[in-house]
């Protein structure tokens, strides 16, 4: 009688060992669906760039520079982006792509300044468009980025609460970094040009 009641505490200990177990993978999975949902706006974002810049530069003739800029700062975000896809949980990735993206998003600032001071860009149709599908863009992404966060949150909390800590260093699962803003983005970017 006493071993049956051993064995009946040791496959309740499984079973709960494996339902803590999927449930880790379930939540792993969850994050990194949500990193998706950020990946998928912040490529449609690249590609919506290049065509504003196409735009731009016919009546920008004199701000090259700006130009460039944005166009690297958005090659620069979208392999700082591959890297994080590639790997979601890595904070050093992780933080590539913050830094990354307020670079792009200071070099967009800068552009979308400058066509004040061109007011025949700043009614053309095609302008305000790629404006407003980058604005949309934008909101879409600070909503996948607050689900993401909501991911990781709930996913940490899972991996650092007893007993699941045990069984998740076991398995390989630790502490994911959140999406957070780059350090200073809270501050509207300071530009500075002459109009010749």
């Amino acid at each position: 009688m006493a071993w049956l009641i051993i064995l009946a505490l040791i496959a309740l200990a499984v079973f709960w060992a494996i339902g803590a177990y999927n449930r880790l993978v379930d939540l792993r999975n969850k994050f990194k669906n949500a990193f998706a949902q950020i990946d998928v706006q912040l490529k449609r974002r690249y590609d919506l760039i290049p065509n504003l810049v196409e735009t731009a530069k016919g009546y920008m003739k004199h701000e090259r520079e700006t130009l460039k800029a944005v166009i690297k700062a958005r090659n620069s975000a979208g392999i700082a982006n591959n890297a994080v896809a590639a790997d979601p949980g890595s904070a050093s990735a992780m933080q590539g792509l913050v830094s990354a993206e307020g670079a792009l998003n200071g070099a967009l600032s800068k552009l979308f300044a400058l066509s004040e001071a061109y007011p025949d860009l700043k009614t053309t149709q095609q302008f305000q468009n790629f404006q407003t599908d980058i604005s949309g863009t934008e909101n879409r992404i600070n909503v996948a980025r607050r689900d993401f966060n909501a991911a990781v949150q709930e996913y940490n909390l899972k991996v650092k609460r007893f007993p699941n800590n045990i069984f998740a260093g076991i398995f390989g699962y630790h502490e994911k970094p959140y999406y957070k803003s780059d350090p200073g983005s809270e501050n509207a970017p300071e530009i500075h040009f002459d109009i010749k």
